[in-house]
């Protein structure tokens, strides 16, 4: 995945950047049902990610599995990834955080941490973030803001990865940028792009009734044992629309 930003040189020429893609998480408010794989317009929200990562040049992708990692893995192995399976993922996004830092290269001097769960975020999104965290003229990390509230993907340099690394188990990207505002550069945007994530079936009705984009599981992507059950039904939402494209940039 050749950078985009470092093209034509001027203000990009020296930018390097990596992603760490989340994909690990347990979504026991989804009834344990593997979010990475939910549908949108038919393509899984992993896939749209990664097509979207692309499109912006990222250079390095790094992947974290870990909740029913068999299941995912297969849908984003043809990619030019690395992927890492967490065994702590059950302890919470940090670790996961951790094992996909650490797992990247380390000349990067930028790197986008992003959740495999969000369905509107395009390579257009990914390169304004990305845009205004070279632009940025204080902080290490930048963060989206929608409207006051904070919101994802976060941009690190490296310093901040080395010192994400370098703390305990439960230091991740969150906890950073709680304990260090004063390191936080804001990205001021009016775009829900940045807000939009999926973490209950409560939200895939929102989101279908407030976008009348069509949500479904895949064959097989039913609850867990013992999960809560997710009142949607593994069919899905119905189709409330068109659905944007997703492919190659």
């Amino acid at each position: 995945m050749g950078c985009i930003l470092k093209r034509g040189g001027g203000l990009y020429s020296r930018l390097s950047v990596g992603a760490v893609l989340l994909a690990a998480g347990e979504a026991r408010r989804m009834g344990g049902r593997p979010k990475p794989l939910l549908r949108l317009a038919g393509v899984p929200l992993i896939r749209r990610n990664l097509f979207a990562l692309a499109g912006a040049g990222v250079d390095e992708v790094v992947v974290v599995l870990g909740h029913r990692a068999d299941e995912i893995e297969p849908v984003v192995r043809d990619f030019p990834i690395t992927l890492v399976r967490n065994p702590e993922y059950a302890q919470g996004q940090a670790s996961s955080v951790r094992a996909g830092l650490a797992a990247l290269s380390p000349t990067l001097d930028a790197i986008v941490v992003a959740l495999s769960d969000m369905p509107l975020l395009t390579a257009e999104d990914f390169t304004a973030l990305l845009g205004a965290y070279k632009k940025r003229t204080y902080g290490s990390v930048l963060v989206p803001f929608v409207r006051g509230e904070r919101a994802n993907p976060v941009v690190l340099d490296a310093s901040v990865r080395d010192e994400v690394l370098a703390g305990d188990l439960n230091f991740g990207c969150r906890q950073w940028i709680e304990r260090h505002p004063d390191r936080v550069a804001r990205f001021d945007v009016d775009s829900d792009h940045y807000l939009a994530d999926l973490d209950s079936p409560e939200d895939l009705s929102l989101f279908e009734r407030r976008y009348g984009y069509p949500l479904s599981w895949p064959t097989g992507a039913g609850e867990v044992p013992d999960a809560q059950s997710d009142s949607n039904g593994d069919a899905g939402l119905s189709p409330g629309g068109a659905a944007p494209a997703a492919g190659r940039a």
